[in-house]
């Protein structure tokens, strides 16, 4: 028997293993999908008015370009902050490199709600930051932050930095120094070394870390709602609101099909371009 049928022979004889899992996701995932798709052409009869709805009223619209426009933020401040902080995490040894990935993942040990009241107490017009202003002489009332969409997205970048800096430092713990030992004494400077090798080589930790935080980023309920108020909402915002106060299960659905499809949308686009980078890399 050669090694292929033998791989063969082992997978159909654990092929079982595989029906728990696949059982638990059809039955709280997919199951759960196709019927928010399915309620949303629901009403009097099977009908597209709910899209309708999402498609021609001016305050959809802006709730999903505000969503996407915090979403793209968002994600360039992480990978802004996280780089060079990945960086020096994956460069150092030690005890150095221990004590700054343990820091690095502290927040994900604490509850999002909890770090989202935190930036509300800190934020708010007599919280720590307003009352530091005013002790300092800097200004001269308080300021409002609370509310708006500085404090959303600053928020954010908090809660998702881990998700940009962990895959990150595992792909920049992967890249050989050689190849920037040789590009040096080839000639190459500092500034060259980092674009044409140590960027490129890096670049599907840029990409998984950017996609992770976008995406997680889209379906960001709790921290826009206790921080943005009624003039910085997000998609999940909306859809909760349409189905605790308006009770409008289909047009909630509407949303959150749409929403759906933006996400896949996007995840498909990262996949065909991790692909066609890892590939340029590879040669």
């Amino acid at each position: 028997m050669t090694p292929s049928s033998r791989y063969w022979s082992a997978g159909r004889t654990f092929a079982w293993l595989a029906v728990p899992p696949l059982v638990f996701l059809a039955a709280f995932l997919v199951i759960p999908l196709a019927r928010v798709i399915v309620g949303s052409f629901t009403g009097s009869g099977l009908t597209l008015a709910h899209y309708e709805k999402v498609f021609s009223a001016p305050v959809y619209t802006h709730v999903f370009v505000y969503t996407l426009q915090v979403a793209f933020t968002v994600t360039a401040l992480c990978l802004v902050i996280a780089y060079p902080l990945a960086f020096v995490i994956a460069n150092i040894r030690g005890t150095a490199q221990k004590l700054m990935t343990i820091l690095v993942l502290v927040p994900l040990w604490s509850s999002v709600v909890i770090r989202s009241y935190a930036w509300m107490i800190l934020f708010q017009r007599r919280g720590i930051l307003n009352e530091a202003l005013l002790s300092l002489g800097w200004i001269d009332e308080p300021l409002q932050i609370l509310q708006t969409s500085v404090a959303v997205q600053v928020a954010m970048v908090h809660i998702l930095l881990p998700f940009m800096v962990l895959p990150l430092v595992t792909t920049m713990m992967g890249i050989d120094h050689t190849l920037i030992r040789a590009g040096r004494v080839l000639g190459a400077g500092p500034v060259r070394l980092f674009l044409r090798i140590y960027l490129r080589l890096s670049l599907p930790g840029v990409t998984a870390g950017c996609a992770l935080v976008f995406i997680t980023a889209l379906g960001f309920y709790i921290t826009p709602a206790l921080l943005g108020g009624t003039q910085n909402t997000m998609t999940a915002v909306v859809i909760e609101e349409a189905v605790s106060v308006f009770f409008d299960w289909p047009l909630a659905s509407a949303l959150s099909t749409v929403l759906l499809v933006i996400t896949m949308g996007i995840y498909l686009l990262y996949a065909r371009f991790t692909r066609g980078d890892l590939g340029m890399v590879g040669k």
